[in-house]
């Protein structure tokens, strides 16, 4: 392949520090000898923190929830099992399948990330930011490239027919003929086709011979009328072929490449479909991987199928089991009335299986939708992590996708994951990457050595990312917050990219809103992009895509508000932000105001501050789809009272607080058992707060929350008082963590950032102190809660 040199101007990125230096935010994240070192998923932690503290290694009732919302429906057709692929919701509530309802945040729109912002470059309007020259350049040289990833992905869903013989009468074999036909045969079988009708059998051996010749041979007889001569009377004498014939005739056009719309493939099909209930299960198989193979969809077929194989079932080998399992994930469909004898298959058979086999079983599954049952499941891992060096990643990879797809934690493989998967990253195909790094980020582990060995040897591959793939990959290392040695050409190379696809995001805005989100947990807000994804035009189209894209908008919208303010771009248009506000409200007075451990702390805290005048439970962030417990303190530590639902009390509660004597002090420490140190309330207390005057008092840039200030009723709503310190309480879950460590994910990140942007002082109320204190006395609670709010540090700062 020729080499391109090509100039391109890429668009300038701007980061956002967030009132971090570049140092503290290095320190925070965490580099493995950092004193804040974040816990490797599956690992315990018993630190000795203040407050009662639980085992975090395979927490009792840990869920991983996975439903981002431009993933929430299937697909037809190939496109069915997309939604499977999305990467995981980072919301808090999500009721799928099989999954019990766990303590979420809303969930958050698909799978999503982004880059950063600065002063923004002068965007033209038209939907084809890039020139034509530079995109006709850059389709031939991914086509040439493409198509090695293309040939190696072919070839791999079949490896398993290498394990045994018996696949061999099961399966087509499109591999080239041991012993070729010479051309000049080729031109005499023509030949006298032309001269004479011939016999059925005669027919069949001339498309048996046909199917022997050199593959330059073959390619030039779609042109030659003598061979469409030959299609014709195949087709006209098609119900005269044996069984046996027609099969031999139907695999000799796999290495004839005869087009999928052929009219001698439908005459085939519907006298297959006919002969279906007098043909056996092997030859069934080997017609259904023959259309496979001609990539022919025969969905007519595939039923008469799986009838068949449901009245035989006892009758099932081992490989014609795997086989069909196998034709059911091509076919995109499953039976439901096979399920169960599916699953009962799978453990009789367990330990016969090659791992071959048990990747092709478990992707058979998997592209059907069709899912397994968690006790199968896991005795699958359980084999997989003992034998997952001797399997090959394309087999090991689609184990990975039903993980995924099922949201069950295995700590046994995926520890074994990480030891043998970084050697293998290099020689992998780039959605075998993408597939690997989803599911890390789907279950919420984070290995620090999987996504550093990606992201060393992703910029080399890009150029074969699919829009989807460069945007999975966005997303799945801002839902773990991480940013990997080679940042920088890391993310640049993976922009740069999102602009070379540009063209299918109209197609697909989703996977534009999964990669921007990505970013934005990042703190990377790339302006063109973020400018072509606020357009009306593109809004419209995700408002018209049969996925749910409205809460990735506003996460999108609202945050490039807060931490984007020189950004000049295309922004949300007002009445879209109020109607998502709206939906998102409604969602959290249902499912996330109401939990158990919020409605505790927010009783508590209004016991303690004297009264719900002086406590909020609401989402000071809409769009970051979770809820907070709001406090305001005066300078000399009483609180601010501030939540009226009534004007007029308003006024007459307004200099009303509650002094806080020795006595009172006294009462609510009383009872303590040990005297505990509390945990840090994190970096905020270092962080300087933003000086508002009355003038200019709203705490948000750019309107970002004037539209879920539908529920504050009282005077001069959201203004600051002068040297008042606002706190914003975290009741968190373990859903808001890596799995099995105190590593917050990309969403929360975010949420704490852009609060400490709009001056707020973020207090942790972590669910391994919290949870515990649920079962204890109330002053033991009382006694947690008042040193929160009135933690010494944060005091010192009010005054």
């Amino acid at each position: 392949m020729a080499t391109v040199l090509m100039c391109r101007r890429f668009p300038r990125l701007s980061r956002v520090t967030a009132f971090s230096t570049t140092a503290k935010r290095k320190a925070k994240r965490g580099s493995s000898k950092s004193k804040e070192k974040r816990d490797k998923p599956g690992a315990a932690n018993t630190g000795t923190e203040s407050g009662a503290t639980i085992q975090l290694l395979k927490p009792q009732d840990y869920r991983v929830l996975y439903n981002p919302a431009a993933y929430a429906k299937g697909r037809a057709g190939s496109q069915q099992h997309v939604g499977r692929d999305g990467s995981q919701a980072l919301g808090d509530t999500f009721t799928g399948p099989g999954t019990t309802r766990a303590p979420q945040t809303f969930p958050t729109a698909p799978s999503r990330a982004l880059p950063p912002v600065r002063n923004a470059l002068p965007k033209p309007k038209s939907n084809t930011p890039l020139g034509q020259t530079v995109l006709a350049t850059l389709y031939k040289e991914e086509a040439e490239k493409a198509k090695w990833e293309v040939h190696d992905s072919k070839e791999d869903p079949r490896l398993f027919q290498k394990g045994r013989p018996e696949y061999r009468s099961l399966s087509c074999d499109g591999a080239e003929p041991a012993q070729p036909l010479p051309a000049e045969e080729g031109d005499s079988i023509l030949q006298s086709v032309a001269g004479c009708e011939g016999s059925p059998g005669a027919l069949t051996d001339y498309f048996r011979k046909l199917s022997r010749l050199p593959a330059e041979r073959r390619a030039a007889l779609a042109s030659d009328p003598r061979f469409g001569a030959l299609c014709h009377r195949a087709v006209t004498a098609v119900g005269l072929f044996s069984t046996p014939d027609l099969i031999q005739i139907l695999k000799a056009c796999v290495p004839l490449a005869v087009p999928a719309s052929h009219p001698l493939l439908d005459a085939c099909e519907a006298e297959f479909c006919r002969r279906a209930w007098d043909m056996g299960l092997e030859q069934l198989l080997l017609v259904a991987d023959c259309w496979r193979c001609l990539e022919r969809s025969v969905p007519s077929y595939l039923g008469i199928l799986f009838s068949y194989a449901n009245l035989h079932w006892k009758d099932l080998t081992l490989p014609q089991f795997v086989q069909l399992l196998y034709i059911v994930g091509e076919g995109r469909r499953s039976p439901a009335d096979l399920a169960q004898k599916v699953e009962s298959t799978i453990l009789k058979h367990l330990d016969a299986f090659t791992l071959e086999e048990l990747g092709a079983i478990c992707l058979g599954l998997f592209k059907s939708l069709s899912g397994m049952s968690e006790r199968v499941l896991r005795r699958i891992a359980d084999r997989v992590s003992l034998h997952m060096e001797d399997m090959s990643t394309y087999a090991l990879v689609n184990v990975l996708k039903m993980l995924r797809y099922t949201r069950m934690d295995h700590v046994p493989l995926m520890r074994e994951l990480g030891k043998v998967i970084p050697a293998r990253i290099p020689t992998t195909n780039i959605q075998g990457i993408m597939h690997i790094t989803l599911t890390y980020s789907s279950l919420h582990f984070f290995d620090e050595g999987v996504l550093a060995a990606v992201a060393t040897s992703l910029p080399s591959k890009v150029s074969y990312c699919r829009s989807k793939d460069a945007a999975k990959f966005l997303w799945s290392f801002g839902c773990l917050d991480y940013e990997p040695p080679n940042e920088e050409e890391f993310y640049s190379s993976l922009i740069k990219q999102l602009h070379a696809k540009l063209h299918e995001f109209s197609k697909f805005p989703e996977h534009l809103l999964t990669a921007l989100l990505g970013l934005a947990f990042v703190k990377r807000f790339p302006e063109e992009l973020i400018d072509f994804a606020l357009r009306e035009e593109f809004v419209q189209k995700t408002r018209g895509s049969k996925y749910e894209l409205n809460k990735d908008l506003f996460t999108l919208g609202r945050s490039v508000e807060i931490e984007c303010p020189t950004y000049q771009g295309s922004r949300l248009p007002p009445q879209l932000c109020q109607e998502f506000t709206e939906m998102v409200s409604s969602f959290a007075e249902q499912e996330i105001y109401v939990r158990p451990e919020i409605v505790e702390a927010t009783s508590l805290l209004e016991s303690m501050l004297g009264g719900p005048e002086y406590v909020k439970n609401h989402m000071i962030l809409p769009h970051t789809r979770s809820s907070d417990l709001e406090v305001r303190l005066a300078t000399d530590g009483h609180p601010i009272p501030f939540n009226f639902k009534d004007p007029v009390a308003a006024e007459k509660l307004k200099d009303v607080g509650v002094n806080l004597t020795d006595d009172l002090i006294s009462q609510l420490i009383k009872g303590r058992a040990h005297s505990q140190s509390p945990t840090e309330v994190g970096s905020e207390a270092g962080i300087p707060r933003q000086e508002r005057g009355d003038a200019a008092a709203t705490p948000c840039l750019g309107g970002a929350l004037t539209a879920g200030a539908k529920s504050q009723a009282e005077p001069k709503a959201g203004l600051w008082q002068p040297r008042e310190l606002r706190l914003a309480l975290q009741v968190s879950n373990r859903n808001h963590f890596c799995y099995g460590s105190k590593r917050l994910l990309g969403l929360h990140c975010l949420k704490r950032r852009q609060l400490r942007l709009l001056g707020y002082v973020v207090v942790e109320i972590p669910f391994w102190e919290w949870f515990p204190l649920l079962k204890r006395t109330r002053s033991e609670k009382l006694s947690y809660l008042h040193y929160k709010v009135f933690c010494p540090t944060l005091l010192t700062r009010a005054g």
